[in-house]
């Protein structure tokens, strides 16, 4: 008990430490699926690719057979988007840049009802980090 007193300062270090550990690995189980996931829902659950940046963004690039819905159009009127799959048991895999946009977006559908909305980690710099498919649109 003695040494817990005087060396508080190492105490508290050790706390710290392991709850921010505790605190990452728990934060990193919601930041969305690897793109192996994310190919395996596309092409053997009938999963849809939506990206959710915004129209410039979109045309610029994006991952090859994705549907554009910007993520402005989902937190709108609430008034259903005709891009989104009108089965909701269906997956949506979204993807954004980063991965930020569609992390919130999966949040926003899930709230909708669609219970396999999904947000690719680390979005499309990961997808072209995997190699995969990356299209443009015509100006």
């Amino acid at each position: 008990m003695k040494f817990l007193i005087e060396n508080w300062y190492l105490v508290l270090t050790a706390v710290l430490s392991g709850g921010l550990l505790l605190w990452t690995s728990l934060r990193g189980k919601s930041g969305g699926v690897a793109t192996a996931e994310a190919v395996r829902l596309i092409n053997r659950e009938k999963g849809v690719l939506i990206d959710v940046c915004e129209p410039e963004e979109f045309a610029a690039a994006h991952a090859g057979g994705a549907r554009n819905v910007p993520l402005s159009q989902l937190t709108g009127t609430g008034a259903p988007v005709k891009q989104l799959p009108t089965n909701k048991a269906l997956p949506v895999v979204l993807m954004c840049q980063t991965g930020a946009r569609a992390q919130r977006a999966a949040g926003i559908l899930q709230k909708q009802g669609y219970a396999n909305a999904v947000a690719v980690a680390g979005g499309l710099a990961a997808w072209r980090e995997a190699s995969l498919p990356v299209e443009k649109s015509a100006a």
